[in-house]
């Protein structure tokens, strides 16, 4: 992969297909998933509540996914946004596609003015992004070690965190 380009952009209608079947796939072995999340995206994508979704790509062809979406939070702060799910073919993983998506989407969420964004993930994963683990944000059912922040504007909202309902989609 490292001597073709990698390319982010954002996602078209004829992605969808790829979106879904690398999202179910990068999420089959593990046992922490719902195995709801290739749902999630399309439901998201319904509800016009993708903010922003990209997609990597070489060559044409589709290798990942990063989405991320409105939340609200108990305290009323504005211009959350929730990172996830984020996808990439299984015999793509852990050659920096992942972190190029995330990458990519963290940038163009500040420039549409987010005060930041948070997200239930894997703590030693997420803090080469500037994420940190925000005591004050509660998920429900979800242990504080893997509720995780970033704020674009300083400091950081206090209470319950409501993902779009897409999050409860199964099928």
């Amino acid at each position: 992969m490292t001597e073709q380009f990698l390319r982010i952009r954002d996602e078209t209608p004829a992605d969808m297909a790829a979106i879904g079947a690398i999202t179910a796939a990068a999420f089959a072995p593990l046992a922490i998933s719902s195995h709801t999340e290739q749902f999630i995206v399309e439901a998201l994508r319904a509800a016009g509540a993708l903010s922003v979704s990209l997609v990597a790509e070489v060559d044409g062809e589709v290798l990942g996914h990063v989405a991320f979406s409105p939340v609200a939070i108990a305290d009323g702060s504005a211009g959350w946004y929730g990172l996830g799910p984020v996808s990439v073919r299984p015999d793509c993983q852990r050659q920096g596609i992942g972190k190029a998506l995330i990458t990519e989407g963290l940038a163009r969420l500040r420039r549409l003015g987010a005060a930041g964004c948070c997200l239930v993930g894997h703590p030693d994963y997420y803090r080469q992004f500037g994420f940190a683990n925000a005591p004050g944000l509660i998920v429900d059912g979800v242990p504080a070690e893997f509720v995780f922040a970033l704020s674009f504007a300083g400091g950081l909202p206090q209470g319950g965190v409501t993902f779009h309902e897409a999050f409860s989609a199964i099928g």
